[in-house]
């Protein structure tokens, strides 16, 4: 979905500059997007990296601030806890969770040096309800959504909201390594869980991260926008 979001936000005007560990995905919609003639700057990011997150600040800087910043790196696994090993756990965690908590300590101080802006946490609908395994996955999300709505408390004197997005479903390949890993007929189980009967598209999230970070949501912080289909909701 990063990409998306990328595209949405530059396609609005605005200078984004991004990251990825995976450089030559990264190179690649970094020169896509400007041949469309859009304002972005690729930078290689291991969110749970400090000194990346040191790196980045150097960037944003020389791009004169930052006002938004949205947090989407992820990885699944779909495994309970006696099948989850001690490495896995952690490669969940330091991506999911201990990533957000590196952005946040490292850019809230441009971000209030920049006068204030937003921040969108990009969690999960597990990171609001249980699932069947999933154990480092559920953890790492539900710590972003409480960790959101600290940030929020915290950081609202200073002109920044900070809200998170759950996307249920979405048509990524992180959805098909998701379901690669769990039994036959979890596609159709899905499907037939979600009111809508079919997967979200990334630009319907995009959207959501927009609303979120641009004026139109100015009094909203500290929220949790769920974009799933209806899954949750025919729990």
């Amino acid at each position: 979905m990063g990409a998306s979001h990328v595209e949405i936000l530059a396609r609005q005007g605005a200078t984004v500059v991004f990251g990825d560990v995976d450089v030559d995905a990264g190179r690649d919609a970094e020169d896509r997007l400007r041949d469309n003639g859009l304002d972005v700057r690729f930078q290689r990011l291991d969110v749970a990296s400090s000194q990346d997150w040191t790196d980045v600040v150097h960037v944003v800087r020389e791009a004169g601030g930052l006002h938004v910043l949205i947090n989407n790196a992820g990885v699944v696994d779909t495994r309970g806890a006696e099948d989850t090993g001690e490495g896995d756990w952690a490669r969940v965690i330091d991506v999911n969770q201990k990533g957000v908590y590196l952005a946040l300590r490292t850019l809230v101080p441009v971000i209030r040096d920049s006068g204030g802006g937003s921040i969108v946490n990009v969690s999960s609908v597990y990171g609001l309800v249980g699932a069947v395994g999933y154990i480092a996955y559920t953890a790492s999300k539900g710590a972003v959504t409480l960790m959101t709505k600290s940030a929020a408390a915290t950081y609202g004197p200073d002109g920044i909201r900070v809200n998170s997005i759950h996307p249920g479903a979405i048509q990524t390949p992180m959805l098909e390594h998701e379901l690669a890993g769990l039994p036959a007929g979890a596609r159709d189980g899905f499907l037939e869980a979600t009111p809508l009967r079919r997967f979200g598209d990334p630009a319907e999230v995009s959207a959501c991260v927009l609303f979120l970070a641009s004026d139109e949501s100015s009094f909203v912080t500290g929220a949790e926008l769920v974009v799933d289909g209806g899954l949750i909701a025919a729990r």
